[in-house]
């Protein structure tokens, strides 16, 4: 009996049984799920592919759809595994809305918003780039696309290092905000913008670059807890940014990310000093613990506001929204519930008449996603790339290459997310590799 055979009569089985009812019974059945996690590259990343079985009139094929998240990747991966693939398995590859429902539905009743839902926004993406590949479509347009050609994109100060795995102890992704500081070289940002600023910033223009963001204040966090500041904290925070602004002018969009390190007056002495240089936002200087304090910050300053890639929940962004805590908002595609939990947080923010940031420090997948949201809603008005993970990261999990022209990156022409991992990464003999996938006993 061939294969392909054996696998029809045990999926028309598995879509019979009662969990897998409501999920339909035809369409490309999902028949495997593989997870990896490249401890050797970059720690932090948990790399997801879905298989799935599709019949067509003269033949039967594989194809396989592509996701990602970051942070506690062994815990994702085992969400995935453990809780997520019963209901995946033998379902339909094209039901995304019903398995998004249900699984968010089950993983919020016991309070899932950590690894549970950077599961689902894993699998979310997947599935996306399966319905893609299968109509033969970027995701952008499956999502009513194009609003526009190409997207405007700014440099965020990571180093080649940042997210990378770290020597001296295997399989560390490190802290979230704390990156390395780096070291003179090339791509190396976040020690070029407190060390060299201004050289910096020529380069961005020079490149075409539209914006870019600095974390000049985490050493004064480093050092002084970030409570209260002194005037000499503040200086030392402000002080690449006085120097580009004295250089370049208005030449370039400067943005500060705080990484939430500063309590409320402490936030409210940077943000004032802030005024100075005119920042396009300020990102994340309060940790969004505490909604009031939010409101209270935004009102007490005169520079905008971007919340926050910390919020995970769509509820989370609609308080923000409601409350009036944000000029901005930022979403990470792969924390919030994926390309459809995206979508729903933009067109929200639409309904206010706020701009949707789109946050990348993570993945490439995460930064596509991205793209295909900014191309199917017009209140994106920005996404975040880091310049050194376009170099020297991304080529070594993605099959192709994202190059930033002119301060923008174009759509992602390819049908499904824009790219697919390196064959050679989901080796099963990886000590990150896992896999479920249905038996043919």
């Amino acid at each position: 009996m061939r294969t392909f055979d054996r696998l029809s009569d045990l999926l028309v089985s598995r879509a019979s049984s009662p969990t897998q009812q409501h999920a339909y019974k035809r369409g490309p059945r999902i028949a495997a799920i593989e997870t990896l996690i490249p401890q050797d590259i970059m720690p932090g990343l948990m790399m997801l592919r879905i298989h799935a079985h599709h019949v067509e009139p003269d033949r039967e094929s594989m194809v396989i759809g592509h996701g990602e998240t970051y942070y506690v990747p062994t815990s994702v991966a085992a969400v995935i595994h453990d809780f997520f693939a019963p209901r995946l398995l033998g379902a339909d590859a094209l039901a995304i809305e019903s398995h998004w429902r249900f699984l968010y539905e089950r993983m919020i009743a016991f309070g899932g918003k950590g690894a549970e839902l950077r599961a689902l926004s894993a699998v979310d993406l997947a599935l996306w780039d399966l319905a893609g590949q299968l109509h033969q479509e970027p995701i952008w347009r499956l999502l009513g696309g194009p609003v526009r050609e190409q997207v405007p994109v700014y440099n965020s100060s990571g180093g080649p290092s940042y997210g990378r795995s770290n020597n001296q102890i295997p399989g560390a992704s490190g802290w979230p905000g704390h990156g390395d500081l780096g070291k003179p070289g090339p791509l190396e940002d976040n020690w070029a913008s407190i060390n060299e600023p201004v050289k910096l910033a020529q380069e961005l223009i020079e490149l075409g670059y539209r914006g870019m963001k600095l974390w000049s204040f985490d050493a004064v966090y480093r050092r002084s807890g970030g409570q209260l500041l002194s005037t000499k904290d503040i200086d030392e925070g402000l002080k690449p940014f006085r120097m580009i602004r004295q250089a370049v002018g208005d030449q370039i969009d400067l943005m500060l990310d705080g990484h939430g390190f500063f309590s409320l007056g402490a936030a409210r002495q940077i943000a004032r000093a802030m005024q100075e240089v005119k920042p396009l936002w300020l990102e994340d200087i309060l940790r969004p613990d505490c909604l009031q304090t939010m409101v209270e910050f935004r009102k007490s300053i005169e520079v905008p506001v971007a919340v926050s890639e910390m919020l995970v929940s769509i509820d989370d962004y609609r308080r923000v929204l409601e409350a009036g805590a944000a000029d901005m908002i930022m979403i990470d595609p792969t924390w919030v519930g994926g390309i459809t939990g995206t979508r729903r947080i933009a067109e929200l923010a639409q309904v206010y008449n706020v701009p949707t940031l789109m946050h990348d420090c993570t993945g490439p997948l995460t930064l596509l996603s991205g793209l295909h949201i900014a191309g199917s809603n017009t209140g994106v008005a920005y996404q975040e790339t880091v310049r050194a993970h376009l170099a020297t990261l991304y080529p070594q999990l993605i099959d192709v290459e994202i190059r930033v022209e002119q301060g923008h990156l174009g759509l992602p022409q390819r049908p499904g997310i824009g790219a697919r991992w390196k064959e050679d990464l989901f080796d099963p003999k990886h000590p990150g590799y896992r896999i479920s996938k249905l038996n043919f006993a």
